[in-house]
């Protein structure tokens, strides 16, 4: 059985990996691959944590992945890892979906693929719904909590999520995956790989996924493909890859505010409403979101000697995309548009657009010895991205084209990094890092004036390593990260940057039945742009500078083996949120409100597997998420609680091997929320000042929620050849 490399919770890897079919080598083939392996490693191993750093950080292999691979999004597959809170606009992981990170939301969280960023550079948010079945296409995943290691791109700020795709397979194979469920949800996967031969292999996949959604009219349509090409020689690889996809989804923004149909209907969705000249109410069939991206690297990796490796990647992404609106009684002018017969109020339909380009290059160098790692690396990446509107129909007549609006927004990220790592001894290993990151931002918009700034970030990192003996080891880390606002946030009026100081101390314990991984963190914020609770008139969160906040929590995490066919995986994180003298004006006074709680970081986030290994092949596991209580909003109020929630998932996955022409079929079941909870996720909080009701201001407050599924399930059948 092969040894895995993991750091934290990870997985059942020294476990599952039982069940995976075992393949001998010739001592010279071993050579190879060996080689192989670590020139694969060299693509990601820039951005990522490595054994001995001092960073808080988790593995998960394709092999963890892959029983639960249904259709279902990246959040929702990692959404059982330490402090990760996932959500689903649709109800079911179908669709849009988002997670978070010790209360930091996606525009904190630093997504990259292969080392390339993937987090839209504007709103730093990261849409998976982009990449359909983007899981089918990876090899491994890591997820840095706090500030991590350097890394590339916007959004480097609570949490690092770095993504490696599948690279090239020596042996040539076949799969077909098929997967269908509740709500109509299939999912349907070709790939295939030719091998290695004379140096050169191709491998892809092409994937289609839909769903009705839980939520009424909550549907998606997604394509998705990868493509890779590789040419592989003694030191040198050199990958070629294009992946993207196309996805068409009905819009689910907006939740449910009306707290009768969040008990009486909750699959309600309010997107696309309108009533017609009778009063009836009516839902508008193209209320839909519709984009398509393509993304093109470049990766260099060779080894020039025993001790030096570098890495050289040229990337490209293109994008284009519109949401579709409904909107009753708008008034023509304000989309310059004339009146019909002297009446300029109408019902019309808009159509929002983004068209963008991302391009740049990422490199480094990096030096290895017995008790050296030393590395350099960079990127310089460009971003052009165009804002417009259209109207395609009023009541009265259809208008020619026109664009009510016509923005930009580009954007330059510099960026340098040196790492090092050393044994000052057989104990002791110390670490540092150190990034110097520059941000060119040029925007316009009728929604804030000119924009033209420039940022300059000094991003230090240190820690040390200590091993106590083969069972122990602590570690040490602090770091800085700083991070440029967001477009939506010079919307808002929040131009501040933000500045994180991120403490760390942890320890792991190893034995051969039991993996314990706990950390303590603090992180001292000065300026964090905190959700308000929110939502602006696309359905994305609306943010807010806090002054000064922090978070201080415990975060524990194990494997634990009760036999050698029943394994234990849990994990829990507690924590405490604070603003620290929040001031909110309330019924027109501006009041202090001490320390408040930071909006949608609950203080409690727990997760469990439970495995069990009953003969060669077969693997049974319940799957448990608890999320404590958690403000919507930063002022305390009742109205913007969400409420605790506890699910339990089953997942079944068998692997029949038969090695006649089929080489196996792989059987899997999921069957989520099983004791059919009726919870929400995700929600909103919103308050305004009432100046109608009399003299002196009211403040109204309201809230909206997003309901998830109850028992649903989704069944599979992989075919390998």
């Amino acid at each position: 059985m092969p040894k895995i490399k993991s750091r934290y919770f990870s997985s059942l890897l020294p476990f599952t990996f039982c069940l995976l079919p075992f393949t001998s080598f010739s001592q010279e083939t071993q050579k190879d691959s060996l080689k192989a392996t670590k020139l694969k490693e060299v693509t990601v191993s820039s951005v990522r944590a490595k054994d001995k750093n001092p960073i808080t950080f988790t593995n998960v292999s394709k092999e963890e992945i892959a029983p639960r691979n249904l259709g279902q999004d990246v959040p929702v597959l990692l959404q059982y890892l330490p402090s990760v809170v996932s959500t689903t606009d649709a109800g079911n992981g179908v669709g849009y979906t988002y997670m978070r990170v010790r209360g930091s939301d996606g525009s904190r969280i630093n997504v990259t693929l292969n080392g390339i960023p993937f987090n839209d550079s504007e709103s730093q948010g990261t849409f998976f719904v982009n990449l359909p079945d983007f899981a089918s296409s990876l090899e491994s995943v890591q997820l840095q909590r706090g500030v991590g290691t350097s890394t590339n791109g916007a959004g480097a700020f609570g949490a690092s999520l770095n993504m490696a795709t599948k690279s090239y397979q020596e042996k040539a194979y076949a799969e077909i995956a098929n997967s269908f469920g509740s709500f109509n949800t299939r999912k349907h996967t070709l790939a295939f790989g030719t091998g290695l031969h004379n140096n050169f292999e191709l491998n892809g996949r092409i994937s289609n996924i839909a769903s009705d959604g839980f939520i009424d009219r909550a549907s998606s349509n997604m394509f998705g493909y990868f493509f890779n090409a590789n040419y592989v020689k003694e030191s040198t690889l050199v990958k070629f890859m294009a992946f993207g996809g196309k996805e068409k989804t009905y819009q689910a923004w907006y939740g449910i505010e009306d707290p009768e149909k969040l008990r009486n209907d909750r699959t309600f969705n309010p997107a696309g409403m309108y009533f017609d000249e009778n009063g009836n109410m009516q839902f508008y069939d193209d209320e839909t979101d519709n984009y398509w991206q393509n993304h093109f690297q470049l990766h260099w990796t060779e080894k020039w000697s025993e001790n030096w490796i570098s890495n050289a990647a040229l990337h490209y992404t293109i994008g284009k995309g519109y949401f579709e609106q409904y909107k009753e009684d708008e008034d023509l002018t304000d989309y310059y548009l004339p009146a019909f017969n002297g009446n300029s109020i109408s019902d019309l339909v808009r159509k929002r657009w983004l068209d963008n380009d991302f391009f740049g290059a990422t490199f480094s160098l990096n030096y290895r010895d017995s008790k050296t790692d030393f590395l350099l690396g960079g990127a310089a990446n460009r971003y052009l991205g165009l804002h417009y509107g259209e109207v395609v129909w009023t009541q009265n007549y259809i208008p020619s084209p026109n664009r009510y609006y016509d923005n930009y927004g580009n954007k330059d990220d510099v960026n340098f990094y040196t790492k090092a790592s050393y044994n000052i001894t057989n104990k002791f290993n110390l670490f540092a890092d150190l990034q110097y990151r520059m941000v060119f931002y040029e925007a316009n918009s009728f929604r804030f004036n000119d924009v033209n700034d420039i940022f300059r970030f000094f991003n230090p990192k240190t820690g040390i390593n200590f091993q106590l003996n083969e069972k122990n080891v602590f570690y040490g880390y602090f770091g800085i990260a700083n991070k440029e606002p967001r477009r939506d946030d010079y919307e808002s009026g929040a131009t501040k940057p933000e500045r994180l100081l991120d403490y760390e101390l942890g320890w792991k314990y190893n034995s051969k039945k039991i993996r314990l991984n706990t950390n303590v963190f603090y992180m001292r914020y000065h300026n964090q742009l905190v959700m308000t609770g929110a939502l602006n008139d696309v359905g994305s969160p609306i943010f807010t500078n806090s002054g000064k906040s922090y978070r201080l929590g415990l975060e524990v995490e194990s494997v634990i083996a009760l036999s050698d066919k029943l394994i234990l995986n849990p994990n829990i994180t507690l924590s405490q949120n604070k603003n620290e003298d929040f001031y909110f004006q309330r019924d027109g006074i501006i009041q202090d409100l001490g320390n408040t709680n930071i909006a949608f970081s609950p203080s409690m986030v727990a997760g469990n597997r439970l495995a069990y290994l009953p003969v060669k092949g077969l693997q049974l596991s319940l799957l448990s998420k608890f999320v404590g209580e958690q403000y919507m909003g930063n002022i305390d109020s009742k109205k913007s609680i969400l409420d605790s929630y506890l699910v339990n998932d089953f997942n079944a996955s068998y692997d029949w091997q038969i090695n006649q022409g089929i080489k196996s079929v792989v059987f899997s079941a999921l069957v989520n929320n099983i004791f059919n909870v009726e919870y929400e996720s995700n929600g909103y909080f919103y308050t305004y000042e009432d100046t109608w009701s009399g003299p002196t201001p009211i403040t109204i407050e309201g809230a909206g929620f997003y309901p998830q599924a109850g028992i649903n399930f989704l069944l599979g059948v992989t075919l390998k050849f």
